[in-house]
């Protein structure tokens, strides 16, 4: 087994190979002038089993791009087997066509990973269950919430605590905590009136004295994790703190989230921290190596990766 990562989040990488025990395959991942991507395999793959450690995240393009040449180069290398290993998966979002003449485009990116050679997919919370569908090859979907529930069990009273899901689609996500926990369940009723930007109608369940924790996948501009707190402590709750596995945080999301009411933001290392993630004072970063790692390992022994969620 061999693993290797490109330029999107090193460190997990890393931290995922100090969990397995192994060195970081060696591969130059780097630019020509024009900026057209060069990827060089610095180690023998011939019958190997062979991981690719890549988010899809900020530059999407560029970061999916190294991701198909990594998968191509390592094939024509004569590898035994890969999996790309996306703790995040860009593009989950455009999962349907919500109006006329608009692409699927996770469907067009399962396709090129597909297409690149890679024989499975590794991947961390997808926005949306029925991605794996997009695939043709076996597709594994890890879940964050035992790294999450861990973490709550370990910084609340969960006598006083309250799940909730910042809107509807996002109820079976804020069940799974709330059963794991064994508290109850809450949900915000919002209005998106444009892509980005949300308005809160009015919170389900009582909330009152509660400490609250919002769940979700993805957190982006961060505007409808604002405006739940800000409803949520309107409605009584004593504080509102958010577990989130993607933090996109992208634009002024970094300032909206530290200027808010969020007591925290919790986020993993699936999308590689920024400098201003790291500074902020109400955003902490939690690890997905173990969880990543031992999928990875149970992968290359044949063994089952589902009893991971028992």
């Amino acid at each position: 087994m061999k693993v290797f990562a490109g330029n999107s989040n090193r460190l997990l990488a890393e931290a995922i190979c100090n969990y397995l025990n192994l060195p970081l395959g060696k591969a130059t991942v780097r630019r020509f002038a024009d900026q057209e991507i060069f990827v060089e395999i610095g180690e023998n793959v011939r019958g190997e089993d062979v991981f690719i450690v890549q988010s899809t995240s900020f530059p999407t393009n560029d970061h999916l791009m190294e991701l198909l040449i990594m998968i191509d180069a390592v094939r024509r290398s004569s590898a035994r087997r890969i999996t790309a290993v996306l703790p995040y998966f860009g593009y989950a979002r455009q999962d349907r066509k919500p109006g006329p003449r608009t692409p699927i485009s996770a469907k067009l990116v399962a396709n090129l990973i597909t297409e690149a050679g890679a024989d499975r997919v590794l991947t961390l919370d997808l926005h949306a269950g029925q991605i794996q569908g997009f695939f043709d090859i076996p597709t594994d979907n890890l879940y964050a919430i035992p790294i999450l529930a861990r973490d709550v069990k370990e910084n609340y009273n969960l006598k006083n605590v309250m799940v909730v899901s910042p809107d509807v689609g996002g109820v079976v996500r804020a069940r799974a905590l709330a059963k794991r926990l064994d508290c109850l369940l809450a949900i915000v009723d919002k209005r998106r009136d444009r892509p980005g930007e949300s308005e809160v109608m009015n919170v389900i369940g009582e909330v009152n004295g509660k400490d609250c924790l919002l769940i979700d996948d993805i957190v982006d501009s961060g505007g409808t994790l604002c405006n739940a707190a800000e409803a949520l402590l309107k409605n009584g709750a004593t504080s509102v703190t958010a577990y989130i596995t993607h933090g996109v945080l992208s634009g002024g999301a970094v300032a909206r989230v530290t200027s808010s009411m969020l007591k925290e933001l919790v986020i993993t290392d699936s999308i590689q921290p920024t400098t201003a993630v790291q500074s902020a004072h109400n955003i902490r970063v939690i690890s997905t190596a173990a969880l990543i790692g031992e999928a990875i390992s149970r992968t290359s022994q044949e063994e089952s990766v589902s009893s991971l969620f028992d």
